[in-house]
């Protein structure tokens, strides 16, 4: 896992998260399964994922499983891994990652300054819990001044380290869209109902 350590808040938080967890698999997992509550995954799938040995990865994932942290489930001969959302911690490890890889700053710097959004989405690897260099925007809206976008994509970029693309579609397309991404994270909602930056807040 590579951290920034020249510019913004990314590298102050990849700097933290680093010292406080010394194990990159560890990290990796948290990323993998705590940033999109919905993701889940298998041992071989992790390795292809990671990179790394299959006995390096299992041993952190018994770890999380006896410390209650994934919850399991079986699918033919797979053991399926997931989040335990209803685990005390949960909220607190799913608030740092967010920050981690720069989700509150895209909402801060870029979705509630631009107006006119009605929801954004991450997609793509992001949004899977991979720990990548790009953050894959989606927009939904009707009324959205790109030019600003650009402006506002422009600046974040500085901020977080990570290359921002940005997809802009009316209410109408959404649901067709998505359907090509069933990994998307819902990380902004409009009409006062609660964003992911209001619940890191909480």
């Amino acid at each position: 896992m590579s951290c920034f350590y020249k510019m913004g808040l990314k590298g102050r938080s990849c700097t933290m998260l680093n010292t406080l967890i010394t194990s990159k698999t560890r990290i990796k997992l948290l990323l993998r399964f705590f940033l999109n509550s919905d993701s889940t995954s298998y041992l071989r799938n992790l390795e292809s994922e990671f990179a790394e040995s299959t006995n390096a990865i299992r041993v952190e994932l018994n770890r999380f499983e006896k410390a209650g942290l994934l919850i399991t489930s079986l699918k033919g001969n797979r053991k399926i891994f997931q989040a335990n959302q209803n685990h005390p911690l949960y909220s607190d490890i799913h608030n740092i990652l967010v920050k981690y890889v720069g989700l509150d700053q895209i909402i801060d710097k870029v979705v509630q300054l631009l107006g006119g959004v009605e929801k954004a989405y991450i997609t793509g690897d992001l949004a899977l819990g991979l720990d990548v260099n790009s953050i894959s925007l989606l927009l939904i809206g009707d009324d959205i001044n790109r030019q600003y976008l650009a402006k506002l994509i422009k600046k974040a970029e500085i901020l977080i380290n990570k290359k921002i693309t940005c997809v802009i579609l009316p209410a109408p397309e959404e649901k067709d869209y998505l359907k090509k991404y069933p990994e998307a994270l819902l990380i902004w909602l409009s009409n006062h109902e609660i964003s992911l930056k209001e619940s890191i807040e909480k």
